[in-house]
């Protein structure tokens, strides 16, 4: 429902308190005069940008988590631990309650109750408004993005990814991969593999800390441990006593053309990526459009890094360079080079479907779940 249907069904109790909210002016015992008043003074664009714009981050942090999340409806403790996510304190955030947040909203007129029996308890955001707030913030977050000139040289790797995925299924096929103890690969079978794939990484040290991002990552560097939980995951190979082997879709795999393979690659990230990164989906939806140029990194974290969480040790800017836009690199959705000295990056015409399509996508997908 548009923000017009959600104020004719609601009280006039609640278009008082979004009339005072916004200091319109007009009788409060009128329902008709309040619902014109509201729809015009929202209607008014440099109002409602303002309105936007002069969100601090913990507030656009929240809207941005509704905007991308594909529930229809909301109840009370699902919108309590959305804006739970969004207070998670970075510095300089104000201190403010998950229901201080949902009630700034309410009066706002961007969140409203259902109008059935079944839905009077639960909540939603009109759709219209929905359009209008990625409109706005997408035009206020590229004001501060620098945009550079071409750079002499880039990283762009295509689909490599899924050629790599098929160069591992094919090593796997023709050796003996025994397992430690862990279920983990020797090193010496890892340098092996290393040594077939496109992209080569460093191998793992003992030192440091590593979780979060999937399976195999505390053991392999992050590219491969993403293409052997992807394969895992999908049962293209299987870990047993005698070590590591190719299942029956594993083979099918080396012989049949897919397509949609880096598709497929792309949605699998969004969810083993999920539970580090909740709002994943919509960081690369921003960075699509603000990247359709080259741009440095720098000024790209500026605008889209205050709506990245720490996770554990991950600092935002750590998570924004190497969890989301190296990996982007890899999927194939970004270029990567340097420009006077600036680290500069750029969406694939590729990438920037891919990015368009985090629109639609759930927000609320479940992350990837291993079998035991």
């Amino acid at each position: 429902m548009n923000l017009a249907d959600m104020l004719t069904f609601a009280d006039i109790g609640q278009l008082n308190r979004i009339a005072d909210y916004y200091n319109c002016k007009c009788k409060p015992n009128s329902k008709h005069e309040l619902i014109q008043s509201i729809l015009t003074t929202l209607g008014n664009r440099p109002f409602f940008e303002k309105q936007v714009s002069e969100l601090d981050w913990p507030n656009r942090r929240f809207l941005n988590l509704l905007l991308f999340d594909s529930r229809q409806y909301f109840g009370m403790e699902e919108l309590i631990a959305i804006a739970r996510q969004s207070l998670e304190k970075q510095e300089g955030d104000a201190g403010m309650s998950p229901r201080d947040l949902i009630v700034r909203f309410s009066k706002s007129g961007w969140l409203f109750n259902g109008t059935t029996q079944q839905t009077k308890y639960l909540y939603q955001v009109p759709q219209d408004l929905k359009a209008r707030f990625r409109d706005v913030l997408a035009a206020h977050l590229k004001e501060g993005i620098e945009t550079t000139d071409e750079p002499a040289m880039y990283r762009d790797e295509h689909h490599l990814l899924a050629e790599d995925l098929k160069l591992f299924l094919q090593y796997v096929s023709r050796h003996d991969i025994a397992l430690n103890a862990e279920g983990m690969m020797y090193r010496r079978s890892q340098m092996q593999i290393m040594e077939h794939l496109h992209i080569r990484e460093t191998l793992v040290g003992k030192a440091g800390w590593r979780f979060g991002y999937g399976r195999s990552f505390k053991d392999y560097p992050d590219r491969f441990a993403f293409i052997y939980d992807y394969a895992y995951h999908h049962r293209l190979i299987r870990e047993n006593r005698d070590g590591l082997e190719l299942t029956s879709e594993g083979e099918d795999k080396l012989v049949t053309e897919n397509g949609s393979e880096m598709v497929q690659m792309f949605r699998f990230w969004l969810r083993l990526y999920k539970g580090a990164i909740p709002n994943l989906a919509s960081v690369v939806y921003w960075i699509g459009e603000c990247a359709r140029e080259w741009s440095t990194s720098s000024s790209l974290f500026h605008q889209i890094g205050p709506l990245i969480q720490p996770f554990y040790y991950d600092t935002p800017e750590a998570i924004f360079d190497q969890r989301i836009t190296k990996m982007m690199l890899h999927l194939g959705m970004l270029r990567i080079g340097e420009h006077s000295g600036l680290r500069t990056m750029q969406m694939t015409a590729w990438g920037s479907r891919l990015a368009a399509s985090c629109r639609s996508l759930s927000g609320h997908q479940a992350p990837v779940v291993f079998d035991k």
